[in-house]
């Protein structure tokens, strides 16, 4: 099982040299991999009183292509997560361009979660349709593999018209592990027909769900066992260790500690990172 570890966006504060030296003490913790959420506007409740969304305006959320630029530069072998990019929202050939160039500087550690989010004020705000994103995400994965791969391409789509035209600089393996986070049934299904990997969420139900993203991949003429899981747990090293085993033995490959909304101060996360990997560390591949 890989180890990852989530960066604190909402309690780590704007100072460079901290959001520096958590990334650096992930790396020197011997995880494998640092995750980043993604939200580019958040939604004032003062006029909206009836507000479920989790994050607010008062919710602070680097951006993550520019926050994974400034860090690929400080570490060395993080492999450097989006969980997730909200896609739909986005502009794809934009994302593509970004992502390839991050993969360019961070010399090939670039995993790119993507998602279709839940906020219909950012869709407002970015000029998106947020009734059509699933379906949307679907063509934006083909689109962007096929910037990835080829110097030049032309593409017809509904939602996308490419003529004659490229990415330059390509990504090193022209290609990046584009992995989908959600839960719902159709978003299981696009994990088992295209995804390169997954982000469910920890619930009682997970093994069954598991089951049926890969019956899905399986429909699909795709082999599972090339399907990466990666489940968020919590930072209770007192917890970790069975937890982690049973994630395992669901077959689940990757597993990232959150230290948020635990009372931190943002110097503790790292401490706390740490003594995560003090007891999480024996199943680590």
């Amino acid at each position: 099982m890989k180890l990852g570890a989530v960066f604190p966006q909402t309690e780590i504060g704007d100072d460079p040299d901290r959001v520096a030296s958590f990334a650096t003490a992930v790396e020197s913790a011997g995880y494998d991999h640092l995750i980043v959420y993604d939200h580019v506007l958040g939604a004032s409740t003062e006029k909206r009183p009836d507000w479920q969304g989790p994050y607010t305006d008062k919710s602070m959320f680097h951006e993550p292509f520019v926050l994974f630029g400034y860090l690929a530069g400080l570490t060395k072998t993080l492999e450097l997560v989006t969980a997730v990019i909200i896609l739909p929202q986005r502009q794809t050939a934009l994302v593509a361009k970004q992502a390839a160039s991050l993969d360019v500087l961070s010399l090939g550690r670039l995993r790119l979660g993507i998602g279709t989010g839940w906020n219909a004020v950012e869709y407002e705000a970015l000029g998106e349709d947020f009734h059509n994103r699933g379906a949307r995400s679907e063509e934006q994965i083909d689109v962007m593999r096929k910037l990835w791969a080829d110097e030049v391409i032309s593409y017809d789509g509904k939602w996308h018209t490419i003529t004659e035209a490229g990415l330059n600089p390509l990504p090193p393996r022209r290609n990046i592990p584009i992995w989908l986070g959600g839960m719902a049934p159709q978003v299981v299904d696009r994990v088992g027909r295209v995804a390169d990997g997954w982000f469910p969420f920890m619930n009682p139900g997970l093994s069954g769900q598991i089951q049926t993203m890969q019956t899905a991949a399986k429909q699909a003429g795709r082999d599972p066992a090339d399907i990466g899981i990666e489940v968020m747990v919590g930072g209770d090293p007192a917890k970790a260790l069975d937890q982690l085993k049973s994630l395992k033995d669901q077959g689940v490959t990757h597993a990232a500690v959150v230290t948020m909304n635990q009372g931190l101060a943002p110097s503790e996360h790292i401490d706390a990172i740490k003594r995560f990997m003090d007891v999480a560390g024996s199943v680590q591949d």
